[in-house]
């Protein structure tokens, strides 16, 4: 399968020597305000060394160096600040196969509201980098600047929008309110948000317009554990009169895997016919019905139709791990993207937009797909696709790769 390098971090720019045993595969970022003085900046780095194999917090700070500049905005070229941050047992902590920088940076003077911190990382003596852009504010205007999703133990964030069933999450501020628990709301809502529509159906509402029906609203303390015993979308503020919050979709336990099989059967809307989808939600028994419709597309040919199952379900995954907001990825519209198109050759973001751009896929050379970032209650990071009744001809072809298989990564 095709690495998702720059695509795991959102980062704009990933280039590598020609010959390295250190690959940078992804970067996530946040922060927190801490006073109106200064932020807490969270960095996650995933950096495999010779193929797969995660790399010690020790080959880590050795190995690379970590660089930042603050920018006014992304079209300012003045420098507002930059330094360097020093990598070592302070700063980096190892969490799964991931290694997580903590670090704090002061406001500059001349920026009394919020700057762009671009961050490079960079293997030493090598060209081997990738950058990640954040945008950062030091007026803690926003719930979401003042509080994030942290492990149970209040640690480390969870550099994602998502949970599973019986998961323990805190929901930590490190600014003043840190000192004691403080009470806030939490929504749950058990809607089921609808999946993404065409790249060309030009008709498309934003999916948070429709009317959410709360199930339950219940008091938490902010800065002490809380587990999840039921699947949803929560959401947390700290008055019942606020709209932007914190928001978590929680899972079943094999999320971010597609295995349920009344839950394998949506994500083929993307590659099926109005008929077959009638078909298929008309199926008395899940997988009896799906197990028909993929070996009715490749005529029989059960390795063929194994083949094309683990590729389409493994997007399906990968969709979900990188594109959750407060609903599953592969129901976003990045998530339809590359569930058919798969892992773009090149990323770029400039302030609210995102560029995707695909080469030589289906006898076209050049495929460019932008999203723009829209305000959203639950999270800070929905994109929604600009869409064109241009893309209809290589969408139906990428569409036809799958139903033949032969779509491949």
């Amino acid at each position: 399968m095709k690495k998702l390098g720059i695509l795991l971090a959102l980062t704009c720019w990933l280039t590598t020597a020609k010959a390295v045993d250190f690959q940078i595969i992804g970067i996530k970022s946040k922060f927190l305000v801490v006073d109106t003085t200064r932020i807490r900046v969270y960095m996650q780095f995933d950096i495999r060394k010779n193929g797969d194999v995660p790399i010690s917090a020790q080959e880590f700070s050795d190995r690379f160096k970590l660089n930042y500049v603050m920018y006014a905005d992304y079209a300012s070229r003045e420098r507002l600040a930059l330094g360097n941050v020093v990598l070592d047992s302070k700063t980096v902590s190892t969490v799964g196969n991931q290694k997580v920088v903590v670090f704090e940076l002061e406001r500059p003077k001349s920026s009394p509201i919020g700057a762009l911190l671009l961050s490079e990382i960079n293997e030493s003596g090598t060209t081997n980098k990738a950058l990640n852009d954040l945008p950062v504010r030091f007026k803690d205007d926003r719930m979401s600047d003042r509080y994030a999703v942290f492990d149970r133990f209040g640690y480390f964030p969870k550099f994602r929008n998502y949970a599973t069933f019986n998961d323990t999450i805190t929901l930590k501020t490190i600014g003043k309110q840190a000192s004691a628990p403080t009470q806030l709301f939490m929504y749950r809502y058990k809607n089921d948000f609808d999946l993404a529509a065409s790249p060309m159906n030009m008709n498309v509402k934003n999916a948070t317009q429709k009317k959410l029906r709360i199930d339950t609203l219940i008091r938490v303390s902010a800065n002490v554990p809380i587990t999840f015993d039921r699947e949803g979308l929560y959401f947390f503020s700290e008055d019942t009169t606020q709209y932007f919050g914190v928001g978590v979709l929680v899972a079943d336990k094999r999320f971010p895997k597609v295995t349920r099989p009344e839950k394998l059967l949506k994500p083929v809307c993307y590659v099926s016919t109005a008929q077959e989808i009638m078909d298929l939600n008309a199926g008395a028994e899940a997988k009896k019905t799906l197990d028909r419709y993929w070996l009715n597309l490749m005529y029989g040919n059960e390795e063929l139709a194994k083949r094309t199952i683990k590729g389409y379900y493994y997007r399906a995954e990968e969709a979900n791990r990188l594109f959750t907001s407060f609903k599953e990825g592969w129901k976003t519209d990045k998530g339809m993207v590359f569930m058919v198109m798969g892992a773009p050759d090149r990323v770029s973001r400039v302030k609210d937009r995102e560029v995707w751009v695909f080469n030589s896929k289906a006898n076209y050379a050049e495929i460019t797909f932008n999203f723009v970032r829209r305000p959203n209650q639950f999270v800070d990071d929905h994109y929604e696709l600009v869409r064109y009744a241009e893309y209809q001809p290589i969408w139906f072809s990428m569409v036809e790769m799958w139903r033949t298989g032969n779509a491949r990564d």
